[in-house]
């Protein structure tokens, strides 16, 4: 049962949005496509999450405010729980000060940017307890806004609560410390109260003639109100009236002009002091049109805090233009944003200016004229669109000319100069992705940090989306031009590609073409994909291009393999007939070709694409794709040098005779024209040796039989089997391959059953003939064996059938040893079969003629001994048996048989010596 995700522990603990943190738990997923969400604080934060194991994932925090818990959500777990809380809180955001997310500012801080401040108090407030703080300088552990939600430790403050004023300040006084503040605090209380008193002790004098002052002016308004009644000013008001008008009257002219003159000189000064308002419309449309939407902002912001609230007439007919310019700017950003190809520089700096125009002229009358949801997402949605279309036509541009190329592309498609158009399609479609990927990755991200973030929630699912769709079409075009078929292998170009997108002309590459450009392509790739790491992708975009790596190494590969199997099937062109290894005679340097095939093609593969880079897994891991394609690709390799041994072994010329002569000196066959036959041969083949020691080869001209080129590739099967093959396994070791033990044990089977058949093909090409001759010249000048007369020599049949299994033994001893037994073997079991045949069919034996019988067979079972298995052995004893006895005759026969053999003795000794 698959338990939920539990979160442990989290570091850091709390911090400003954006802050990276890493989470740490059980249960958390096993694998990166398992993590299907993740919110701290409330806040979704999946998109910046990279899942590192089941225990450990890294994210950052998203525009939450306060505790909260991390919670995980699992695609089998579901959604997990947290012990532990994240507490997320803003900080004070200045113009100078980097932060995650976008702060909203006041009018007047906006204004203030650049400015200088006010130099800060150097009052400093004395401690109420008149206690020092040593031993208090550390920062209290906990968080006292948590533990006082409402209060404040300034003792200016309304909010003020004397327990966040002792921790913060007094959290490692002793409690008989504090108790002395506590009395200290006390006496400067009484003392205050104590003060009033004292001071009017010390200035009773003057408190006194303060008084008394006082007496005196009631006096005196007393006695004027009697003289000039209780309203004296009434008359002195109407005076001073009178006098004023008959001033107007003096100089009404004259102030009439100074207040025409005023109003004039006003009103100058009005619009010198507020020439900025009036120059406004004009400036932010010229700004505009050189796209410095910064200054169009600023000046924008600056005069909506000078005269936002204003109530003058004038001004507010400014302000409405002003709105109307501003409005058509942000119509023209719109567009602008959207406008592609260009820098996303240039694109974020036009989307803040659009941002910020935006939320100044909320609020406005023309603000619901023109309504932007979020001008970020539609910028990212452009750029995205964009390099689709991008990929599109590059991939139209290329597999149009590769379609419809002329006869000039055609004429190079060949040349090795000429870079091909799939490889030039390749280098374009990396360069667009290395050049253009960035900067959509760089844009979402500003988006989601808060940097271009407006009044719309993000959206990190469907960038998230639109991210793997790009990598996706990326590396579907590339399949589609690389991974095309060659040689009738299945073709890889539709793995893994989005429906709907178009497919590259079916022309198939060459097997040069791939050797010579398919690694130049998988540097390309890769120089992408290290690009794409930079980014710090999630693991499951660059797992899309890793898997397209991947691909093309594997099949790099295989068409690296698949070249040397060409090269291996012409070896047969290539064959000397060399005997060239030592420690095998007959075997020629065929096995030696294929061994500098198979180091060339390992060699290759391991500069071109065995080699792992950053984020790549060795390519011949056990039980994966690429160690089966080794192995297949490798048993095709020896299976072709399977075949080139049976084509050599089969093919013979118009000379060859289809089937040996009938080695006979009795019945037609000039033994001697046999003789000279063989010494040509044998001179021939001393001067194709020349002074190369133990080398031998027969070169172009020279006259070798098939029945030689037959028993070196007999050589040759043996030597595979024993020595070749098994030594190839120590060749890939040494290279750091696995080896592939299965295709050589099949390799090793195919040799075997091609040695049996060529070793059967063999032995009836000499052993049919050979046989044939013995009846004839058994019977030869109407022979019969009741008809025998006293003799000490051996018969002319039994003569020629040992002669002639020693112009075999020779002919096989020339080229290699190891035959000797192989073949002479079954060669002897079908001479040992035809005797004892022959003699179950005579019909009547005289005593000279079993005894002649007996001879001819002993001396021939003697003669052939070492290479008579079982079978040959119990023919012999079965024509023996057939014999009939003649008492009292073993002792003679013993002496014929010694007296026949010494005579023999060459021929005895030949087939007497042991094969290595």
């Amino acid at each position: 049962m698959v338990k939920n995700p539990v979160v442990t522990g989290i570091s850091p603990k709390e911090g400003p949005p954006g802050t990276r943190v890493t989470i740490r738990g059980e249960f958390l997923g096993n694998k990166s496509t398992d993590l299907i969400g993740l919110t701290i604080c409330g806040c979704d934060c999946l998109l910046s999450a990279e899942w590192k194991s089941d225990k450990k994932i890294i994210a950052r925090t998203g525009a939450a405010k306060g505790k909260g818990d991390i919670i995980v959500i699992t695609r089998q777990g579901g959604t997990g729980t947290s012990t532990v809380q994240f507490r997320a809180y803003y900080e004070t955001i200045g113009p100078m000060k980097e932060s995650a997310v976008w702060i909203e500012e006041s009018p007047m801080q906006s204004l203030a940017w650049g400015r200088r401040s006010l130099a800060p108090t150097g009052y400093t407030q004395e401690d109420p307890l008149g206690l020092s703080n040593e031993g208090n300088e550390k920062k209290f552990p906990e968080d006292l806004r948590d533990m006082f939600p409402e209060g404040s430790g300034d003792l200016s403050q309304e909010s003020f609560m004397p327990g966040w004023f002792l921790l913060e300040n007094h959290h490692a006084t002793s409690f008989e410390d504090l108790k002395a503040g506590l009395s200290y605090l006390r006496r400067r209380v009484e003392s205050q109260k104590e003060g009033q008193l004292s001071f009017l002790k010390s200035n009773a004098g003057s408190v006194i003639d303060q008084l008394d002052t006082l007496m005196t002016l009631r006096d005196r308004i007393t006695q004027d109100n009697r003289l000039h009644g209780k309203e004296p000013v009434a008359k002195l008001d109407k005076a001073i009236r009178g006098s004023i008008e008959a001033s107007h009257e003096l100089f009404r002219e004259v102030l009439a002009r100074k207040e025409t003159a005023d109003a004039t000189r006003a009103a100058l000064s009005a619009m010198s002091r507020h020439k900025f308002l009036f120059c406004l419309p004009n400036a932010v449309e010229k700004a505009a049109a050189k796209n410095e939407f910064d200054i169009v902002v600023n000046d924008y912001a600056r005069v909506k805090n000078l005269f936002g609230k204003t109530e003058v007439p004038i001004f507010r007919r400014v302000l409405e233009e002003v709105d109307i310019k501003i409005l058509a700017i942000r119509q023209q950003l719109l567009g602008k944003i959207k406008e592609m190809p260009q820098g996303v520089d240039q694109q974020k700096r036009m989307i803040k200016a659009l941002i910020s125009l935006e939320a100044q002229q909320a609020g406005t009358s023309v603000a619901g004229k023109l309504k932007v949801e979020d001008p970020a997402w539609d910028a990212i949605e452009a750029r995205a669109k964009h390099l689709e279309e991008t990929f599109l036509k590059a991939f139209e541009e290329y597999s149009e000319k590769e379609t419809h190329g002329g006869s000039e592309s055609k004429s190079h498609r060949h040349d090795p100069a000429v870079t091909p158009v799939r490889v030039q399609f390749c280098e374009e479609m990396t360069e667009i992705a290395a050049s253009q990927f960035p900067d959509l990755w760089r844009l979402g991200q500003a988006y989601f940090t808060g940097e271009l973030r407006g009044a719309a929630q993000p959206r990190p699912g469907n960038f998230k989306r639109i991210i793997l769709t790009a990598i996706e079409q990326f590396c579907a075009y590339l399949r589609s031009a690389l991974l095309a078929t060659a040689g009738g292998h299945r073709s890889l170009s539709t793995v893994g590609a989005p429906k709907g997108l178009p497919s590259w002309p079916s022309v198939n590459p060459s097997l040069n073409f791939l050797i010579t450009w398919l690694p130049h392509c998988l540097r390309y790739v890769r120089v992408s994909y290290a690009t794409l790491i930079r980014l710090d992708l999630p693991n499951e975009a660059l797992d899309i291009v890793l898997k397209l790596i991947n691909e093309l190494r594997l099949y790099c590969l295989s068409t690296i393999l698949r070249k040397a199997n060409e090269r291996v099937k012409k070896l047969h062109e290539r064959e000397t007939w060399e005997l060239t290894v030592v420690e095998f005679a007959g075997a020629t340097s065929l096995p030696a070709k294929l061994r500098e095939i198979l180091v060339e093609a390992i060699d290759d593969a391991q500069v071109a694409c065995l080699t792992p880079e950053v984020r790549e897994s060795t390519l011949l891991e056990p039980q994966s794709d690429g160690q089966r394609e080794l192995s297949k690709r490798f048993q095709d390799i020896l299976g072709s040098f399977c075949k080139v041994l049976e084509t050599l072994a089969l093919q013979r010329s118009d000379e060859d005779p289809q089937q040996a002569p009938i080695l006979s000196q009795l019945i037609g066959f000039p033994a001697t024209l046999l003789h000279q036959q063989q010494q040509q041969q044998q001179q021939q083949q001393q001067q194709q040796l020349g002074n190369d020691g133990d080398k031998r080869e027969w070169g172009a001209n020279a006259s070798i039989t098939w029945e030689q080129r037959l028993l070196c590739c007999l050589s040759n099967c043996i030597y595979c089997n024993r020595h070749f093959f098994p030594q190839l396994g120590e060749l890939f070791s040494r290279h750091g391959f696995p080896v592939p033990t299965l295709a050589i044990e099949n390799s090793r089977s195919t040799v075997n059953a091609l040695f049996a058949s060529l070793l059967e093909m063999y032995v009836e090409h000499k052993s049919d003939p050979l046989v044939g001759t013995i009846e004839p010249s058994m019977y030869l000048g109407r022979f019969q064996w009741d008809l025998v007369g006293p003799s000490e020599k051996l018969s002319p049949y039994a003569h020629e059938c040992l002669d002639n299994l020693v112009s075999v033994y020779s002919e096989i001893f020339a080229i290699s040893p190891f035959l000797l037994r192989p073949l002479l073997e079954p060669i002897v079991q079908t001479v040992a079969e035809e005797l004892a045949r022959l003699m179950s069919c005579v019909q009547k034996f005289n005593v000279n003629g079993s005894l002649q019988a007996r001879v001819d067979i002993n001396v021939i079972r003697d003669a052939v001994r070492v290479y008579s298995n079982e079978t040959a052995k119990s023919f012999f004893v079965e024509a023996l048996d057939t014999i009939p006895a003649v008492p009292d005759s073993d002792v003679k026969i013993a002496e014929t048989v010694k007296t026949i053999k010494s005579n023999v003795r060459l021929q005895i000794m030949c087939l007497q010596v042991v094969d290595p």
